[in-house]
């Protein structure tokens, strides 16, 4: 269901205007298409290359805030030409910096697609939305345009869902104004009765920051009274101007976005005198243990947000773990028997469990081998920091296990097990072109998390196609990482032995123990080239002329001769992929690979070259290292 009212300015001509369902699945959930309009006011003369050359300068403007400088709202005008263009771009507030500008890169691709005789165009997702217009909406206040799209799915306890869905939207509509940046994301439990499992609805609401706390305040509460008809759909939004709201009962933020909100009340009668005694009181023993607490702040040693790369300690303030039991992860795995058994690796053992609720797990046996009340508190401290981990390509910690010497991690199972099987295993042939693309950039968006948007930096140490995982939808998930931590120093998961090359290894970290994120980001390059070629890394290939080569040097030299098409998995259809394409992801995993490290991008940057058209003449690979064995 969609419903839609305008408020457009006068002498408004419609050239595009489409609002999309929630019916259709996208691979990036973040990208879902909300709205897009473009439209032209009669009253304005529009010189279209001068206008377009405004435009151009705007978005280059835009694109330097949001992808150099990270920001998550950006406003940008042009006043020079014939007819001035003031742009504005925001992001949810839960996304990672990267996903914020991959989700502009695709706005902005959208959004010029708009005829040349536009001068008013906005789209919406539900990551982010970005408009323009030749007038200068960086002072209004007032939407011009909103929407309900709402969900097909009815709760099974509607008048229970209704009342706690309307009570998350009263309180998001109440505190967002009063936030510090206008967004807020929240959660409600469904009362558990007879008819419904309790479930659980996740809530969030945002305006753009040129709007005033009024203007917030107005917009959200037509935001409330838009959403009413959507009631008791499991999943709704609505979005103008100057707002966006959304529920669903699916969690579409990660869980450390969450606070806790409610509707303030004020209570009248004859009991305020009574209250305004107690309120002086317990004022003015809060403001004695403020005082307290600021003095132990400020004699205490000062911390830093972020730690040195690869440490992952420092975590005591973060949400602590599930604990399970050990005798309920025996029952659960058949008594961690063979059976049961579905991988294993440097890192220790990994078997399918079957709680005693039905939920299947993934229960992992680390291969710990030293035992002492220090390793156990690294343990628990670092373990905690990993649960505090979320995104959706990475795999999720559900809990974890300590009984004796044995240390257990419990994590979501994936039932499609990992991309080594699709590309060289019983599975292989099954990928088409876009899973095999939404792979790489799903994973490059996942390390791009873990060095640069989490608590603090966490180095992987050991990407390869084992351990990135699928989900149901064919999408990745990053596994095993920060578990290095875990293990004794002289215990490395890290094998320096392979015959020929060293596989995934960055050659500075391999030959002098250099790590940094940019280890990570020259095995994602080599993954990459994998997943286009089908072909093991380490593997040496009898392929003509070419007859002896590992994967890395022969991509290399096809790339040269300009015939990188015969580095394409033979088992796609030629018709299912973009040749230009493929060279420019061919490029970006070139780029991930040079040396010295210094020359490969982050994998922030690397997201938004993986969804750009082409690289730039100025980002042109040069020659990976590689190192050989004797």
């Amino acid at each position: 269901m969609l419903r839609r009212t305008t408020l457009l300015p006068l002498f408004t001509t419609f050239i595009f205007w489409s609002c999309s369902s929630l019916d259709g699945v996208v691979s990036d959930p973040q990208t879902n298409h909300l709205c897009h309009a473009c439209l032209k006011s009669n009253g304005d003369e529009i010189d279209t290359k001068s206008f377009n050359d405004s435009l151009s300068a705007t978005f280059r403007d835009l694109t330097y805030q949001v992808v150099n400088q990270s920001k998550f709202f950006a406003t940008a005008q042009q006043t020079d030409g014939s007819l001035p263009v003031y742009a504005i771009f925001q992001c949810r507030s839960y996304l990672s910096a990267p996903d914020c500008a991959a989700c502009f890169t695709h706005a902005a691709s959208q959004i010029r697609n708009c005829s040349a005789g536009t001068n008013l165009a906005r789209v919406i997702y539900d990551g982010c939305f970005l408009r323009y217009e030749s007038t200068n909406i960086l002072e209004q206040t007032a939407g011009i345009y909103n929407g309900a799209p709402c969900g097909n799915h009815s709760a099974e306890a509607a008048t229970a869902f209704s009342s706690a869905a309307q009570k998350l939207l009263t309180n998001l509509q109440t505190t967002t104004p009063r936030i510090n940046g206008f967004s807020a994301a929240t959660e409600i439990q469904v009362p558990n009765n007879n008819s419904n499992n309790g479930e659980t609805i996740y809530g969030y609401a945002q305006c753009t920051e040129t709007i005033s706390q009024s203007g917030c305040e107005d917009c959200l509460k037509q935001g409330v009274n838009s959403l009413q008809p959507c009631l008791p759909n499991t999943e709704g939004r609505v979005f103008d101007a100057g707002c966006f709201m959304r529920y669903s009962t699916t969690s579409f933020f990660p869980d450390n976005q969450i606070i806790n909100i409610t509707s303030p009340s004020v209570k009248q009668g004859a009991s305020s005198k009574k209250g305004l005694i107690i309120g002086v009181i317990v004022g003015g023993v809060v403001f004695v243990l403020i005082l307290l607490t600021l003095l132990a702040y400020i004699k205490r040693p000062k911390r830093h947000k972020r730690v040195a790369a690869g440490d992952i300690t420092g975590a005591s303030n973060l949400k602590g773990p599930v604990t399970f039991n050990y005798g309920h992860l025996k029952y659960a795995t058949k008594n961690f028997s063979v059976e049961n058994k579905i991988g294993e690796g440097g890192f220790g053992i990994v078997f399918k469990g079957t709680l005693k609720n039905g939920k299947v797990v993934a229960v992992k046996k680390l291969a710990l081998q030293r035992h002492s009340k220090r390793v156990e508190e690294e343990f628990e401290s670092e373990v905690k920091l990993l649960n505090n981990v979320h995104h959706r390509n990475l795999v999720r910690l559900l809990g974890c296990c300590s009984k004796g010497d044995e240390r257990i991690l419990i994590y979501e199972y994936m039932e499609n097990t990992s991309l080594d099987r699709f590309l060289f295993g019983k599975k292989k042939g099954s990928l088409n072109w876009k899973h095999r693309y939404d792979i790489i950039v799903g994973t490059a968006r996942g390390l791009a998390y873990l060095h640069e948007e989490f608590y603090v930096r966490i180095i992987h140490r050991d990407i390869k196609t084992n351990n990135i995982l699928l989900d149901d939808d064919l999408q990745p998930r990053i596994s095993d990482f920060g578990l290095a931590r875990l293990l004794p120093e002289e215990q490395s998961h890290l094998s320096t032995k392979v015959a020929g090359t060293l596989g995934y290894t960055a050659p500075e970290y391999a030959i002098h123990g250099q790590l940094s994120e940019k280890a990570d980001i020259y095995s994602f390059g080599v993954v990459l080239l994998e997943i286009i070629s089908g072909q093991r890394s380490n593997e040496l290939k009898i392929d003509g002329d070419l007859e002896g080569e590992f994967l890395l040097r022969k991509a290399w030299k096809l790339y040269e001769r300009g015939i990188h098409d015969e580095l394409v998995d033979e088992t796609l259809n030629p018709n299912d992929y973009d040749a230009e394409e493929v060279k420019k992801i061919i490029e970006v995993g070139f780029l991930c690979t040079q040396a010295p490290a210094e020359l490969r991008p982050p994998m922030s940057e690397v997201v938004v070259l993986l969804q750009n058209k082409g690289l730039s003449k100025n980002t042109k690979p040069t020659m990976p290292i590689l190192i050989e064995v004797n």
